[in-house]
């Protein structure tokens, strides 16, 4: 049932079944490993606060090459390396490529759990689809990716901040300058421990919102993991640290939708105009947003309260700023494997085609719902074991 909630609306106008059949896979029980004969596990720092994320590697990576002629071969274990692929390689020159994120938690009874594997791993296949990459088995897959969690187990902090982040990626490493689809593609998994993402003060993240940038539009591929995606957003997001904001809130369109913050999902919880507390978020329908793991499990917790109105719909920057205005805003916070849950403090709104140059603050962190709170808390709880939810945890053994 949640797999179809996730991913309805993707499904509905983009099926499977409407594109190039690939009815090969790669497979678990042919899985090849080869150890490295030293660890650089001492040289990772032992404080989770001096991690960072994605600075450190853990000892082994998975490489599976796939061929037109001859499908997926075995996927393989092997001790972290550079890719050798032809410099003519179309992930290279034209951005086909695509990446998941998750972790692996050590939890508090000692056991090693992934939180929802299964939807990035089905969100990973959606993406390659549209990069016209090939196909694979989820189940497959998560047994190779517990496999080499369960062989850099102790690369996992055993802190309450800490995780090992499993990076799952695909590109086209066909050696040609056309633009086309099909050859050779590398399916492979990095992993590597971290600590927080984000180091926001005390108060939560400040947000830049400027309708001149723009992440994704009707029609593209803003709901896909690709890095096709990110790469444009670099400069933005240097030119909003400069304001002195963390990351930078999209808008889309003349109305202005609210869709994403960074590459994460929102979330605003308000009294909206007929006087109903309601946590709002933007629908993944509207093609603009990433369908996020961490943005599904807040809603299915949220409509489990049954304590407030859940809705997913388009809101425009101009109903937020308005009710922020009018002291409706009761938390605006973010959400994303990375952080999990952030509140947001500040919104920096500029607008020039409008003449807007305003300052909004919001005191997510001295709301008396502390809804932000309560969501971090039963997610990681969920995450580190403290909180049974089986669906949720996929449980890897060492």
């Amino acid at each position: 049932m949640q797999k179809n909630l996730f991913y309805s609306t993707i499904s509905a106008r983009f099926s499977l079944s409407s594109r190039r059949e690939f009815n090969k896979t790669f497979y678990h029980k042919d899985l090849i490993v080869k150890k490295s004969p030293t660890s650089c596990l001492d040289q990772i720092p032992k404080d989770v606060g001096k991690l960072g994320f994605g600075q450190n590697f853990s000892d082994h990576m998975v490489d599976v090459v796939y061929t037109d002629d001859k499908g997926w071969g075995a996927p393989k274990i092997q001790p972290i390396s550079d890719f050798r692929i032809h410099p003519a390689a179309r992930a290279l020159h034209y951005g086909v490529q695509l990446f998941e994120g998750m972790k692996a938690y050590h939890g508090v009874d000692g056991k090693i759990r992934l939180f929802r594997p299964e939807m990035n791993m089905l969100r990973m296949k959606r993406s390659a689809e549209r990069a016209c990459l090939p196909d694979f088995d989820v189940e497959e897959a998560l047994k190779v990716i517990d496999s080499i969690v369960r062989l850099e187990h102790k690369f996992i902090p055993k802190s309450r901040n800490g995780a090992l982040y499993v990076r799952p990626f695909m590109l086209s490493a066909e050696p040609t300058m056309k633009v086309a689809a099909g050859g050779e593609a590398r399916w492979a998994v990095l992993t590597n421990p971290v600590g927080s993402y984000f180091k926001p003060n005390d108060k939560g993240v400040t947000l830049l919102a400027d309708p001149g940038y723009v992440r994704s539009w009707k029609g593209g591929v803003g709901e896909f993991k690709m890095g096709c995606n990110y790469a444009p957003t670099i400069f933005v997001n240097k030119a909003a640290m400069k304001m002195g904001c963390d990351q930078v809130m999209w808008l889309s369109g003349e109305n202005r939708l609210v869709t994403e913050a960074g590459a994460m999902n929102l979330f605003v919880f308000w009294k909206n105009e007929q006087g109903e507390d309601e946590l709002i978020t933007a629908p993944v329908s509207s093609g603009l947003l990433l369908p996020g793991v961490t943005r599904d499990s807040v809603i299915e917790l949220a409509k489990e309260w049954n304590e407030f109105k859940v809705t997913e719909r388009n809101f425009t920057m101009d109903e937020l700023s308005r009710a922020i205005k009018e002291k409706r805003v009761h938390e605006f916070f973010v959400s994303g494997t990375a952080a999990t849950v952030l509140p947001a403090q500040k919104i920096i709104h500029k607008d020039q085609e409008k003449g807007i140059d305003d300052v909004l603050h919001i005191d997510t962190t001295g709301s008396k719902f502390k809804l932000h709170e309560r969501i971090f808390k039963t997610i990681t709880g969920i995450q580190y074991g403290e909180i049974e939810r089986e669906k949720w945890q996929r449980i890897v053994t060492i």
